[in-house]
Parts: C-alpha cells; structure tokens; sequence
C-alpha cells in the first residue's frame, strides 16, 4: 500500500460537490472493493475536503459525475475525458471512473484549477483543468 504525506498534496485546491452527489461517491468509495484502496482513499480524502451545496446549485463549470472535462497533464498533453461512475468506465471511450485516481482528482475542480495527485503507480502528477462542458442536467445548458 502506497503511503501518502501532506507533501503529496502540495497543490489541493478548494473543490464543490453537490450534497447529494457527495453522499453517492462516499457510499462507491467505501463499498467498492473492485477498485484499490489508494484510490478509494484518495477520493475519501476529497469528500472530506470539499465546499458542500445543494446540487441544484453546483456551478456549471465545476467537474461532477458525468462531465466532459478537457485537462493538461503534467506533459503539457491535453486530454477530454467524461467523469462516469465505475460500472460506466471505459478507457477506449475516454470514460474515467470517478473512483479511479484521475477521475477523484478532477471531481469537484473547477475550469482554471489545478491539483497535485498519485496516479496508479504511485507517481505524483499535475494536471489543471482547461474547459468544463456543459451536462444535461445543467441549468441552461442547451441539452436541458
């Protein structure tokens, strides 16, 4: 098991997560054993952390449960991937469980924000977040 010090979290900005959609990740990340404990850890650790509001008020550009969400890596590569829950995962559709060590690291960020994380071998990366589509359930949003 990976051991994680504050000093792994250098870079952990201020994230949102609606209340509801905050009780659902806590119930996957405490209940699903097909995923690592690291990476349940980690997204316990962001629940913890996170801003609560009612999720009809979650800003459109915060990244939840199924957003499109364009990033950079540390490589200066970008990348579009859509945030799903696990049984919806899909690594040649670009669809990162939200219980994997990428998907807990984007959930809750907003446009603009970057953050430090262990990826699944262990090594410390950055990414920021470069555009947040907008969902079906987003108010306003032309699929609404």
């Amino acid at each position: 098991m990976t051991t994680l010090s504050l000093e792994d979290f250098n870079l952990s900005p201020s994230i949102i997560l609606g209340i509801e959609e905050r009780r659902t990740l806590l119930v996957l990340a405490l209940t699903d054993l097909d995923h690592r404990a690291e990476e349940a850890d980690f997204l316990h650790h962001e629940l913890d952390r996170a801003e609560l509001v009612p999720d009809d008020k979650i800003p459109a550009d915060v990244v939840r449960i199924g957003s499109m969400v364009q990033y950079r890596n540390t490589g200066g590569i970008e990348r579009i991937v859509k945030v799903v829950l696990p049984a919806d995962a899909n690594d040649a559709l670009n669809r990162v469980s939200v219980l994997s060590a990428l998907g807990a690291a984007l959930i809750g960020l907003r446009q603009g924000q970057s953050i430090t994380w262990l990826d699944h071998t262990g090594r410390k990366r950055l990414l920021t977040v470069q555009r947040v589509f907008p969902t079906a359930s987003d108010p306003g949003s032309p699929a609404a």
